[in-house]
């Protein structure tokens, strides 16, 4: 025993026999589809700037934009908000607890879960009178390419107020002369396809003019002053095409500062929006 105690001890070594290149792992197929997903994104984002109209993209901007309600238009509902959105003016929502605000709603007073809402029907009567003069004013596009080109000038949407009808400036195609209210050639030809539509019906109007910011601070900025002159002058070009002065319920000048553009200087800001109120 004592002789076998100096003997070293054995140690039996495998070795393991791997066949072929073994497995690599599967991570670069990850990052393959996701490199795919990717590109396909992208190609569909080109496409939809090539194929879609400015109205369109905004849309899509505000789908995605967080700050803002998804929709611009109230979907009409009778619940807590009374269809009115829930980025309205001091609206606070009505469950029977009094009025709605320091400022009352258009009927006034919160009406409560249980109480009665009969001008659903009338709203979307009023709503399908809309969309009929939105089709009457963008049809005329196809009369001629000038026409068309013309309304490029002109987006509207259907909102609580009513009808708004924007008709804005791009760039090298003012509506006015430098920062007076003498309309151009093209505001006047604008003015003419607003107020064809606008006598078709009876509601009254109310117009806002829009300005860009100044490039500098001014002591005495004239955005104020320029957009009120501005609205008031669409006003008389109204006036002067057949719509009746009585059917003016207000002119205001909002300077520039509700921009449509990210740039507040940029050409678009430049605009005026008449509204056919909800009667």
């Amino acid at each position: 025993m004592g002789a076998q105690s100096n003997l070293a001890p054995v140690i039996i070594k495998k070795k393991k026999k791997v066949m072929g290149g073994g497995h690599h792992g599967g991570a670069w197929k990850v990052a393959y589809a996701d490199f795919v997903t990717a590109m396909m994104a992208f190609f569909m984002m080109m496409w939809l700037l090539n194929a879609t109209t400015e109205q369109q993209r905004q849309g899509l901007a505000d789908y995605f934009a967080p700050t803002i309600p998804i929709n611009r238009i109230s979907g009409g509902g009778d619940g807590s908000f009374g269809g009115d959105s829930i980025f309205s003016e001091e609206t606070l929502p009505q469950n029977g607890l009094g009025a709605s605000s320091k400022h009352a709603t258009r009927k006034q007073a919160a009406s409560g879960e249980s109480g009665n809402n009969s001008d659903g029907g009338e709203r979307d009567s009023a709503d399908e009178e809309f969309q009929a003069l939105v089709e009457e004013l963008m049809g005329r596009g196809g009369e001629s390419t000038v026409m068309e080109n013309l309304l490029e000038h002109i987006v509207t949407r259907i909102t609580d107020e009513g009808l708004v009808i924007e008709v804005f400036a791009l760039d090298g195609m003012p509506l006015f002369e430098g920062n007076t209210d003498v309309p151009t050639n093209l505001m006047t030809q604008l003015m003419d396809i607003v107020a064809g539509v606008t006598v078709m019906v009876t509601n009254e109007v109310a117009i806002g003019g829009h300005v860009r910011s100044q490039p500098v601070v001014l002591a005495q900025n004239p955005v104020w002053d320029s957009s009120a002159q501005r609205a008031t002058r669409a006003r008389l070009m109204l006036e002067d095409a057949g719509v009746s002065p009585q059917r003016m319920d207000r002119v205001t000048g909002h300077a520039d500062r509700e921009p449509v553009h990210v740039n507040p200087m940029a050409t678009r800001n430049d605009r005026v929006e008449i509204v056919l109120l909800r009667k």
